[in-house]
């Protein structure tokens, strides 16, 4: 046993550490990153869109004295992601922490969604999230640490109607976040996932005040509401940090009450 641990509080801090958060420069990826800033790390964000990636890197940098860089990639595309990678090594000097966070959603009755649609889905939510952990991991071996946080959902644990291809692909993320957590705990990587609820990010602003939200989304949950993007932060610098040192292969479950019912 450890006769010497860290007093409760350092666990959480994040200084000289350097994430590379996918889905970064909004919504909940967003929110993570700057979580992570204020924890004293440093940030690179990887997004399809490099305006939109390099003014959210700017906000960071400026707002908490930190060091963080947009890329621009398809997490689709193992080669992009991998290209990232090896570009943030070199301008970072290494990889310390993964999120990904990277994600879509395509709702609709199974009848009217076209295997086009569903395919999109799993194209970015899986294999996106398999890409990007693929390209850190010799990496992440090399050093003997690291962080991978997957973004999972409550419903990879839980169904709604309407949601397949999602909730399929939230719940692949869920499996492959067990299997890689054991494949890799032996290198001293964490493997773990947060499984958000209903957070009133771009995703949802679209049905936030339909029928369907109110009462069976919002009304799922036992705080009666959407989640604010700040609380999203704490669990994510919770498994980044050493805090989380003994996690491996879970599901973090930050879906005010819905999968407690």
């Amino acid at each position: 046993m450890n006769e010497n641990p860290l007093p409760g509080i350092k666990q959480f801090d994040l200084t000289g550490k350097n994430a590379l958060i996918t889905g970064g420069s909004k919504g909940l990826g967003y929110a993570m990153a700057a979580g992570l800033a204020s924890a004293g790390a440093h940030v690179a964000l990887l997004n399809r869109n490099r305006d939109e990636g390099t003014e959210a890197a700017a906000k960071l940098s400026k707002e908490y004295g930190i060091k963080a860089k947009a890329y621009a990639a398809d997490v689709s595309v193992l080669a992009e992601v991998e290209a990232v990678v090896k570009a943030m090594i070199y301008d970072f000097g290494g990889v310390d922490i993964l999120i990904n966070s990277a994600g879509i959603n395509i709702r609709g009755a199974i009848d009217e969604l076209t295997p086009e649609e569903f395919g999109k889905v799993m194209k970015v939510n899986v294999d996106g999230t398999w890409n990007a952990a693929r390209a850190v991991t010799p990496h992440m071996k090399k050093n003997g640490s690291g962080k991978i946080i997957n973004m999972a959902s409550t419903l990879g644990l839980v169904g709604l109607a309407n949601r397949t291809p999602y909730a399929t692909s939230k719940g692949a993320v869920v499996q492959m976040t067990r299997a890689l957590g054991l494949e890799l705990a032996p290198f001293n990587i964490n493997v773990n996932a947060i499984c958000p609820g209903p957070f009133l990010t771009e995703m949802n602003i679209p049905i936030a005040d339909t029928p369907e939200a109110k009462n069976f989304i919002v009304g799922a949950t036992a705080l009666a509401r959407w989640g604010e993007l700040r609380e999203i932060q704490g669990a994510a610098i919770f498994l980044a940090s050493d805090a989380g040192s003994y996690m491996v292969g879970s599901m973090l479950t930050v879906d005010g009450g819905w999968t407690a019912k």
